[in-house]
């Protein structure tokens, strides 16, 4: 079982290592031996962990979103906050991650380009990798209404929306280099307070 800790303990050591080479350096400049350098170790022994460059690259990637979940499932387990407050802390991280990985984004959308290329389907790679945020959201979408802080929605369709505005978040950082998401935040703000369920109707009017 150490032995089985150690590996693994060692596999997210080299990961984290890498992504910060793919990030410096662009995803078509890296090559294996430069990986294993910035970790201290043999060609031979990265083998052992992964099979080439590619494979590390969707592994990095898999850890950074990961431990983005990780806090996301955290706020949502967090019974002190409501569905609004969740919702608003949820894509606040989300923003804070995007603008702490903006070199990333720009070494993902090259990659993304190249497997094009090659034939594979860049949105079904995305769509795989997103399908789980998008799942935590609809929760919150779904407990808002049930708990009678959201008015009834179409979930499928706010669900895009707030998506939506995270890609365009991504796309500014990426593409237009920008390096604030301030009008971003202020738009999803705007578009929470629009599910707010209206409190000033009297229920008894509606009879």
């Amino acid at each position: 079982m150490a032995i089985i800790v150690e590996h693994d303990k060692r596999k997210r050591e080299i990961l984290a290592r890498a992504l910060d080479v793919f990030t410096e350096e662009g995803y078509e400049d890296v090559t294996f031996q430069k990986i294993a350098d910035r970790c201290g170790i043999t060609r031979t022994t990265l083998y052992i962990y992964f099979k080439n460059k590619h494979d590390i690259f969707l592994w990095s990637i898999k850890q950074l979103t990961s431990g983005l979940e990780k806090d996301l499932l955290a706020l949502i387990s967090d019974t002190g906050l409501s569905a609004t407050e969740c919702l608003r802390s949820m894509l606040m991280k989300i923003l804070d991650g995007c603008e702490a990985n903006k070199q990333l984004f720009a070494v993902i959308l090259v990659y993304l380009m190249q497997i094009k290329k090659s034939g594979v389907d860049p949105q079904e790679r995305v769509r795989r990798r997103v399908l789980h945020l998008r799942h935590l959201l609809s929760t919150v979408f779904i407990r808002g209404m049930h708990d009678g802080e959201f008015k009834k929605i179409k979930v499928k369709e706010t669900n895009e929306l707030f998506y939506s505005l995270i890609e365009s978040a991504i796309f500014r950082l990426a593409v237009l280099n920008q390096d604030s998401l301030s009008e971003t935040r202020d738009i999803l703000n705007l578009a929470i307070s629009e599910l707010l369920a209206d409190k000033t109707v009297n229920p008894a009017a509606s009879d």
